[in-house]
């Protein structure tokens, strides 16, 4: 996943697996990003976490979260500003794909919304994230929701920054993001949906 950012110009990646952060833990013990926020080689991995909750799926990004799986999104967007990172709905209006829905984001304190999802079961979700993010005058941010190496760098977010690190990161998404919108190609639209079907049937790891 690393190597294909790079390789498409992306400066940085958000890791936010479903309901774990073992991946961060990974990356840290290999040497691919540090503990400070500071960037490896160059590029840069942003911690983080998309929680599974009893509304709907959010983004954590810049922090990482013990097992938060069906709690409400309210509580869960609270913890993740204390533990100094950003709550962001995933791909809020697809019913689909557990998207969180507006009387609930109503209930939040919000700076960002995911306006943009290159994997959208419909085109009219992300349109209807947007209507909602103007309304409350939220910055917006698009996201490939990559689950292969092959869909990195579909669509991204710009930042300004006066240096790479997770600290400018955190300081700049809620201001001024520009976004770049591509939906993922038919078939790596196939091989996300394949994913996402056969991951209900998979079975923790031993520890």
């Amino acid at each position: 996943m690393i190597a294909a950012a790079k390789s498409r110009g992306l400066h940085g990646i958000a890791i936010t697996d479903h309901d774990t952060c073992r991946a961060v833990d990974y990356c840290l013990h290999k040497g691919f990003m540090r503990e400070d926020g500071q960037p490896v080689d160059g590029f840069l991995i942003v911690p983080g976490v998309e929680v599974s909750t009893a509304d709907g799926h959010l983004l954590c990004i810049g922090a990482t979260l013990p097992n938060r799986k069906r709690v409400p999104a309210p509580y869960v967007a609270e913890e993740i500003r204390a533990q100094g990172g950003i709550p962001i709905p995933a791909h809020p209006f697809d019913r689909w794909r557990a998207g969180i829905r507006s009387e609930v984001m109503d209930q939040m304190a919000l700076e960002v919304v995911e306006v943009f999802n290159a994997a959208a079961s419909r085109k009219s979700y992300n349109q209807q994230a947007r209507t909602y993010a103007k309304a409350r005058s939220l910055r917006m941010m698009a996201g490939s929701d990559a689950h292969h190496p092959s869909a990195i760098g579909i669509c991204w977010t710009s930042l300004e920054l006066e240096t790479l690190s997770l600290a400018h990161v955190l300081q700049k998404l809620p201001k001024a993001t520009q976004i770049e919108e591509h939906y993922l190609p038919f078939f790596e639209g196939i091989k996300k949906r394949f994913g996402n079907w056969f991951r209900i049937f998979n079975t923790p790891a031993p520890k």
